[in-house]
């Protein structure tokens, strides 16, 4: 997959490969459909939305879904299919800030683990191993008792607690990559570590990568909803699928659409992104065809 020499001698294999990586399977596209479609509703919230998302209207409250309200209004009277749109864009921003912390940490940490077999290496998963016992809500509700609830405390300690994941997956596939002929032959001609690491190691574990960022994003996506309807995410006057549960809690009976409509938004948005993972694990490593 990637080293000098390798190619030549994968040859016929490595196109079969390929060939079978380019088939589609259902699990990639449902997957795909559903975290472009929250995609696509994100960006559609910067340029228009029913109403203005923090807008008081005078209309009557807990109205159910009609035709000026196509969701209803909440208790505060604003429109619950604009709090679902800037939501979705809540909830994408939370979890790309997430996984892009526990990436650019977590991939390094794990490249060096894996190419330092001493006491370096052993020292950075034993720590990886305590930050790992450590659950990713618990470690947002810690840091949210001491820094005090908001979005930004919430993306960090997420993405904190997602490190270990991305430390260890790099790490096992930087080990195999790092037994390969290509890179021992890279080592013997006197190439650097940081060399190698970039050229060899990195771009054949980015698969492996790419795979945990979309399991880790749902789960910053549910860290993040929970965290909101313990009113220890997202603040009070920002729109978000957990700050909407977490007002929706004392009108379960008389309205509950106010819960079952974010309830439903982030049940599809978990569902969407780990079937994706699923897929692209299925379509990036061909030993899964057919399986």
């Amino acid at each position: 997959m990637g080293g000098p020499g390798g190619g030549a001698a994968a040859g016929p294999l490595a196109v079969e490969g390929a060939g079978r990586r380019r088939a589609l399977n259902p699990s990639l596209l449902i997957g795909g459909s559903i975290v472009l479609a929250i995609v696509l509703l994100a960006l559609l919230s910067y340029v228009w939305t029913p109403w203005p998302p923090m807008r008081v209207l005078p209309v009557e409250p807990y109205q159910t879904p009609n035709a000026e309200h196509w969701l209803g209004t909440d208790r505060l009277r604003r429109d619950v299919l604009t709090q679902i749109l800037v939501g979705a864009r809540t909830t994408l921003f939370v979890g790309l800030v997430a996984v892009g912390v526990a990436a650019v940490v977590g991939v390094p940490l794990g490249i060096l683990a894996a190419m330092s077999p001493g006491w370096l290496g052993q020292l950075v998963m034993r720590t990886n191993d305590v930050l790992l016992a450590f659950p990713a809500l618990l470690l947002a509700i810690m840091f949210a008792a001491l820094y005090g609830g908001s979005t930004r405390v919430a993306m960090i300690a997420i993405g904190i607690a997602t490190i270990p994941a991305f430390a260890r997956i790099t790490r096992s596939g930087a080990l195999g990559v790092m037994a390969s002929e290509y890179v021992v032959a890279a080592r013997s001609a006197g190439r650097s570590a940081l060399g190698i690491a970039g050229r060899h190691v990195l771009p054949n574990v980015a698969g492996l990568v790419i795979v945990q960022a979309s399991v880790s994003f749902a789960i910053a996506i549910l860290a993040e909803a929970a965290l909101a309807y313990l009113g220890l995410g997202t603040p009070t006057g920002q729109a978000s699928w957990g700050r909407m549960l977490f007002e929706a809690q004392t009108t379960l009976r008389s309205a509950p659409h106010l819960a079952l409509i974010p309830g439903a938004a982030i049940a599809l948005s978990v569902l969407g992104f780990n079937l994706f993972g699923d897929g692209l694990r299925d379509w990036l490593d061909p030993k899964l065809e057919g399986r």
